[in-house]
């Protein structure tokens, strides 16, 4: 595992320290990565969102069906043959 050193003002170094204490972490490391994770997680979930939006004002509506599935399935592997030709 790689190690990051961050300077931190003593208000945000003590918060941290309480974090640890009151809320079960073993270590300010394991504070931290738990809140790294849980941005990347925010973020995918934003990406996503962001994704679907996109989609529902991409124009109009069409029926998803089984029908509909079957042929996308046929057309992907109909493209995956041609491109490992």
């Amino acid at each position: 595992m790689a190690s990051l050193n961050v300077s931190l003002p003593k208000t945000l170094r003590k918060y941290i320290e309480s974090q640890v204490r009151g809320s079960g972490y073993s270590t300010p490391s394991e504070y931290v990565r738990t809140l790294i994770r849980e941005d990347q997680k925010r973020k995918a979930l934003e990406r996503i969102e962001a994704l679907l939006l996109e989609g529902v004002s991409s124009g109009e509506p069409i029926e998803v069906n089984q029908s509909y599935w079957d042929k996308k399935r046929v057309a992907l592997i109909a493209s995956r043959r041609k491109t490992r030709k």
